[in-house]
């Protein structure tokens, strides 16, 4: 009996390992199992300007996600803020011949030669956020002119005369050489050349730092008691330039209109009145669209560089009167995310 019992267990598991044989193998409806083989043993391959904020996280978590269903190899090379490093690191990779790379530019130039080298290498490019003047096989992020646009009607909308306000505005900028901010500004300054009721009282640098752009806001503030709004060109940086508003005691007489990732502490800051207008640009779907196009990059297969397309980021404005429970994201919606 014990012999008997021996074999059907054994037959049984047989069985079973048919079944779920059968179940792993992918249904052949025409496309899936090409698409299923466009990313085996490939290497991807992240340089991001730095690991220590939430953008590059979102995104990288999204490919660590997708590479696990999917069977690529993703690895991150951290630069933290270096374009030397960034470029060095650059480099490498070329030489080490990855089936993509995905990249965040420092700037509009640091890149743009070895971007062009990789492609020339035959490796694919991925550009998230911030495009170079070297356009690769996908750029996926932000028109940072619409963004402009965006803020720029936020600030005539609450500053004018008209809408009772001072006229007076100040801007504080990134980096003037960085994408984000050369464009952004380009924007901005069309809309305020058609609404000349507006004056802008400053409009000064603080390279992405809160420290300095507090420093800035200060001074600016003490200058003109009357200044009606503050357009800051991202977030953290801007927390800096929300704390001399408040130190001022000018919450409610100074508007301070930014944009970001759209993470959860940008929605708490509108509810409590530290922001008044803010331009999202959700980088949660960015990570999304970012594997849709490393998905399409791979099953295309195209010589690298040779069939170029973007993915441009749908932006919405959220203000009080907007708010609502969806309006941000948390890392929390991220990592539970299928991608």
């Amino acid at each position: 009996m014990s012999k008997l019992f021996a074999r059907l267990a054994a037959a049984a598991v047989v069985l079973c390992s048919a079944a779920f044989g059968a179940q792993a193998e992918q249904f052949d409806d025409g496309i899936a199992p090409s698409y299923f083989e466009a990313f085996k043993d490939k290497k991807v391959v992240f340089l991001p300007l730095a690991m220590s904020f939430d953008l590059p996280q979102v995104w990288a978590k999204g490919m660590e996600t997708q590479a696990k269903r999917l069977g690529y190899d993703f690895s991150i090379r951290d630069p933290n803020w270096s374009g030397d490093a960034g470029a060095q690191a650059l480099t490498t990779l070329i030489s080490e011949k990855p089936d993509l790379l995905v990249v965040q530019n420092p700037d509009m130039q640091v890149y743009a030669r070895l971007l062009m080298r990789a492609q020339k290498a035959g490796i694919p490019v991925i550009q998230i956020n911030l495009k170079s003047i070297t356009t690769t096989d996908a750029y996926v992020g932000v028109n940072w002119y619409e963004i402009g646009l965006h803020q720029a009607k936020m600030a005539v909308d609450m500053c004018s005369p008209k809408n009772g306000g001072s006229g007076k505005i100040a801007i504080m900028q990134g980096t003037p050489t960085n994408p984000n901010n050369a464009i952004t500004m380009t924007a901005i300054e069309d809309v305020l050349a058609e609404n000349p009721d507006i004056k802008v009282v400053s409009s000064q640098s603080a390279d992405w730092d809160a420290t300095k752009a507090h420093a800035v806001a200060s001074t600016v503030i003490k200058q003109n008691p009357d200044l009606c709004g503050y357009v800051g060109l991202w977030e953290v940086m801007d927390a800096g330039v929300a704390a001399a508003i408040r130190e001022a005691g000018k919450t409610d007489d100074i508007a301070l209109i930014t944009n970001g990732g759209g993470q959860k502490p940008a929605c708490d800051n509108i509810k409590n009145g530290t922001f008044s207008g803010y331009v999202s640009y959700d980088a949660f779907g960015q990570a999304r669209d970012l594997t849709d196009a490393i998905a399409q990059v791979f099953q295309v297969g195209a010589k690298a560089g040779s069939q170029p397309y973007a993915l441009y980021t749908p932006v919405k404005d959220i203000s009080r009167d907007t708010l609502g429970p969806t309006s941000c994201w948390t890392m929390e919606d991220v990592a539970a995310a299928p991608f």
